[in-house]
């Protein structure tokens, strides 16, 4: 009996003395070479080689006139329904497109009336042009000379939005101002 109970406490003692307890740690690493110095940087090239870097007003100067307005410097205003009276936070938007204006002055900008299709054609052509006139109007009073001005009123027949609900209504009510030239 004595050996029995021997037997079997060695059978149940030896499978948990052979389990692994756990990972055991990784091998140190082999000591590391010493970093080889760094090269040195390049000398910067003399100051003569570098193409001289463009101001952006010269860089503006220097492209399209097309691109320029692609680039989105001048800033659309919208109008109520009916209206072509400039509402107070178009007022700003104005503002910032006489700043950018005064700052390039040698921009040519083309201010075109948009209105919805609700309307006769002559009719919104009409309120086309006195929308741009008024936002015109108001560039000059910013200090925007009215020589580098031109206005025009294409209606109802340029627009943004083709549904029939008033989102898109007020999305074509707008003044748009494309840059369409520089002065010499």
């Amino acid at each position: 009996m004595k050996q029995l109970l021997v037997a079997v406490v060695l059978i149940a003692v030896l499978p948990v003395a052979g389990c692994k307890r756990g990972p055991s740690a990784p091998p140190p690493l082999p000591p590391s070479a010493p970093a080889a110095p760094a090269t040195p940087p390049p000398a910067p090239p003399p100051a003569g080689d570098l193409a001289p870097q463009l101001n952006e007003y010269d860089r503006l100067k220097s492209m399209a006139s097309d691109e320029i307005d692609r680039m989105g410097l001048l800033k659309d205003i919208r109008f109520d329904y009916d209206s072509a009276d400039i509402r107070e936070a178009d007022r700003q938007l104005l503002a910032e497109n006489a700043e950018a204006l005064k700052k390039f002055d040698f921009l040519r900008v083309t201010v075109e009336g948009h209105c919805d299709e609700r309307g006769t054609v002559e009719y919104n052509l009409a309120l086309g042009e006195r929308r741009a006139r008024a936002a015109s109007d108001y560039l000059v009073s910013l200090g925007v000379g009215a020589d580098r001005l031109k206005i025009v009123s294409y209606g109802k027949e340029v627009p943004v939005c083709q549904q029939s609900n008033e989102e898109c209504w007020s999305r074509n009510r707008r003044d748009h101002f494309a840059v369409t030239g520089k002065a010499r």
